[in-house]
């Protein structure tokens, strides 16, 4: 106990900086990783997962889904969904990145928005969030895509973004 009387883990008085109190504890905090089936991400799967069980934390394995855009007259097929897509390819980045079985402590999750937003939004929640340099689309040549750039500039965790061949591409420590 403190002079004032209050508990020294007491964290319901915790001032705010963000939208995280400054003492509020992160120890189960999930390593998060977005994945979109490209190598670069199936490439930071595995290296999350060697994260999450270093740190002892669980792993959360994020694809993010979005109606396309209609251009012209081009129509889906009805029986399309972009959300059992999202969940194919989440499947299959864990079956390609793990040749016998996934972590016990992994979490799947299908998520729909913006990549860039909703991927912000869950590192609000992460104790680290890991990216593929480049995920599909974008432009050669580039260092980063657009997604990862954006999380790298404004996640609310550390980033790590790994490029293709598993080397590291970047860290970048977000102040939170």
């Amino acid at each position: 106990m403190h002079a004032d009387g209050m508990n020294a883990l007491d964290t319901s008085h915790a001032k705010s900086t963000g939208n995280r109190a400054e003492s509020e504890p992160r120890s189960r905090e999930p390593i998060t990783v977005g994945v979109d089936g490209s190598d670069a991400s199936i490439e930071a799967l595995r290296r999350a997962a060697r994260i999450s069980s270093a740190l002892d934390r669980p792993l959360r394995v994020a694809t993010v889904w979005q109606y396309p855009l209609m251009f012209g007259t081009y129509v889906p097929d009805v029986n399309w969904s972009p959300e059992d897509d999202a969940h194919a390819i989440l499947d299959a980045a864990i079956d390609d990145a793990f040749e016998i079985e996934p972590p016990r402590d992994l979490v799947r999750a299908v998520l729909r928005g913006t990549p860039a937003k909703v991927l912000i939004e869950e590192s609000r929640h992460a104790e680290m969030l890991v990216l593929g340099s480049r995920g599909h689309g974008g432009f050669a040549g580039l260092l980063l895509g657009s997604v990862s750039a954006a999380c790298a500039e404004r996640a609310r965790c550390p980033v790590l973004i790994i490029h293709d061949d598993g080397t590291q591409a970047s860290t970048i420590t977000s102040s939170t």
